[in-house]
C-alpha cells in the first residue's frame, strides 16, 4: 500500500488550511466541520488515509488513490466522488440533496447532515479498501 511521505502530507495540510482560510466565515466554519467529520470517520475506517490537495480542492487519499474531496461553492459544499452506484450499493438515501454523476451537494443554508456525511465517507472507504 502506497503511503504518503511526511513532507507531502504537511504540504497538503497547509494547502487545505489555506483553502479553508480563504473562504468567508460561515463557509469556513462549514468546511472545518466537514473536514473534521471526514477525518474522524477515516481514522476509524481507513486509518492509512492521508490528506491531500488536488484539482484546487481538499481531499483525502488512500493507497495512492483519491478517496474523497470536498469543495466550497456559492450556495453549497460538494462532496466527491459520490456516484449513484455508490448510493445504491450502500443503500444511502440522499434524496433530500442535489446530486449529479459524482457529487452530493450540501446546502450552506441548511443544517449539516453529519450522519449522511459519515455514511458517504464510510462507503467510499469501503470501496477503496476493497480495491486495495
Amino acid at each position: 500500500m502506497k503511503r504518503a511521505r511526511p513532507a507531502e502530507t504537511a504540504t497538503a495540510t497547509a494547502a487545505v488550511r489555506a483553502y479553508i482560510a480563504a473562504r468567508p466565515p460561515a463557509v469556513r466554519k462549514r468546511l472545518q466541520q466537514i473536514r473534521a467529520i471526514v477525518l474522524a470517520t477515516l481514522r476509524a475506517t481507513a486509518p492509512a488515509a492521508v490528506e491531500h490537495f488536488s484539482y484546487g480542492i481538499p481531499g483525502f487519499r488512500l493507497a495512492g488513490q483519491a478517496l474523497v474531496w470536498y469543495a466550497a461553492f456559492k450556495q453549497h459544499i460538494g462532496l466527491y466522488p459520490i456516484t449513484p452506484a455508490l448510493l445504491r450499493a450502500h443503500r444511502i438515501d440522499a434524496s433530500g440533496y442535489a446530486t449529479s454523476k459524482g457529487t452530493v451537494r450540501l446546502p450552506l443554508d441548511e443544517p449539516l447532515p453529519v450522519a449522511l456525511v459519515k455514511r458517504l465517507v464510510k462507503a467510499r472507504a469501503a470501496e477503496a479498501l476493497a480495491r486495495a
